[in-house]
């Protein structure tokens, strides 16, 4: 829990940093990014905080790949 904590404050700084600059300058894509990715990643820091295995993004790049590299060499040969 006290992980938990950690990440909402560290997540309250960082907001507190940057979005009163992006509305400042009325960057509302940009803060519309930043929202979305921050949220990303403090939803994925909480849910290892809690010990969840999150599956690895290597998996998910081979499953994409592979079939466009077995392509590429079987053309080669």
């Amino acid at each position: 829990m006290k992980a938990v904590l950690g990440i909402l404050m560290v997540t309250a700084g960082i907001i507190l940093l940057e979005v009163p600059c992006l509305l400042e300058k009325k960057l509302k894509k940009e803060l519309w990014v930043f929202s979305m990715l921050l949220t990303f990643g403090v939803i994925i820091s909480i849910l290892m905080a809690f010990g969840v295995q999150l599956p690895s993004p290597k998996n998910m790049i081979t499953v994409i790949y592979k079939p466009l590299g077995d392509i590429i060499f079987g053309i080669l040969q």
